[in-house]
């Protein structure tokens, strides 16, 4: 699978992922091959590019619940957008609550971990669609920390509506494919100014504008080699600033690049003083990322499949190698001097191997 930009789309290429309307309403499934009325919709939806399969590459398997994630995603994100354009207009929240409630309703109660996809995004929801997948890994950390109601629903409400201040960015310095002082000054001003729209436009204005506020101050004093949080920071803040950070490495940009879930962990834990420990171990607790059937690349060059998780430390899984096949375990002190550098990429992007593959395997 790899992305490709919309303009070098061509006819007979086949979708690796499915095309939703706003409404999330299946356009043009999985594996479909694109024609020129396609490609035109492509176009028309404003996507910076869809997912494509290598010419021989098998459909890749994907659960009912992945597509539900990926339906929930379509149907609520321009919910959202219409939502912090009233704010914006109008300075009035009408969904905002409903829109918290309904997140962490979904996402905000779950027993185990999900396979957090990213999907394509345009122009026009890229801001949205960031606020959105900030919201539900917030809910699902709150769960995980047994965060009281109360501040469950501020922390997945802050994360909705911390990045309003963007959409009055002008597209041209958003999405700059070059990163200038005079652009950075732009949007943090424009921030600034989004969190005036928030007290203004929310009941509880005040608490969201202080976590929103925080949030976004950290972040951009991080951009500048400041990282550390005060003892007072409070825990939505916390929360947020680790779940805006993971969406933000791990999605897409306009050239269709993206992070690795290993490279956003390896950041966490080597700032400690920006991210919180435990909300960091929460994160790791909800979303899966080295788990049985990914291929990974380790310190030493070699190349192998992580055959079990490691609860106590995620990135150093049991490892079954391909230059020997030999099993390691990366738990054992033994083996201290290797680790998991990052998620193998090839030149197809098929680095995950379906489970029951894996599950074939005699230990």
């Amino acid at each position: 699978m790899k992305f490709v930009e919309a303009a070098e789309l061509k006819a007979g290429m086949r979708l690796a992922r499915p095309i939703y309307n706003k409404k999330g309403v299946l356009l043009f499934e999985r594996d479909s091959r694109l024609n020129s009325q396609t490609i035109d919709s492509v176009k028309n939806f404003g996507l910076l590019g869809v997912y494509i399969l290598e010419p021989a590459e098998p459909l890749p398997p994907i659960s009912e619940e992945d597509l539900e994630f990926e339906r929930f995603q379509v149907a609520t994100v321009y919910t959202i957008l219409d939502e912090l354009e009233q704010m914006i207009s109008a300075r009035k929240s009408t969904r905002l609550q409903t829109l918290a409630s309904t997140v962490i309703k979904k996402y905000g109660h779950l027993d185990g971990k999900v396979n957090f996809y990213q999907n394509l995004r345009s122009m026009e929801d890229y801001v949205c669609r960031h606020c959105l997948n900030t919201a539900i890994l917030c809910a699902m950390i709150t769960h995980v920390m047994n965060v009281r109601l109360d501040e469950q629903l501020l922390t997945v409400q802050s994360a909705i509506v911390h990045d309003i201040g963007k959409l009055m960015t002008p597209k041209e310095i958003l999405f700059a494919r070059e990163d200038t002082e005079a652009g950075r000054l732009r949007i943090y001003q424009d921030q600034l100014d989004g969190m005036a729209v928030l007290e203004e436009a929310i009941t509880e204005g005040r608490s969201i504008r202080r976590v929103c506020t925080q949030a976004v101050k950290i972040g951009t004093d991080a951009e500048n080699g400041q990282q550390e949080l005060e003892p007072r920071t409070s825990i939505a803040t916390r929360i947020l600033i680790v779940a805006n950070r993971y969406d933000e490495m791990t999605a897409m940009d306009l050239q269709g690049k993206s992070q690795s879930e290993v490279k956003a962990i390896q950041e966490f834990r080597q700032h400690p003083e920006m991210y919180d420990e435990a909300v960091v171990n929460a994160l790791i607790k909800s979303v899966n990322i080295l788990y049985p059937g990914v291929s990974v690349e380790l310190n030493t060059g070699d190349k192998g499949l992580v055959l079990s998780e490691n609860p106590e430390d995620i990135l150093r899984p049991m490892v079954l190698t391909f230059c020997d096949n030999c099993i390691v375990d990366l738990s054992l002190s033994g083996n201290k001097d290797l680790y998991v550098v990052d998620i193998m990429k090839t030149m197809d992007n098929r680095h995950v191997i379906r489970r029951e593959v894996v599950d074939s395997i005699k230990l």
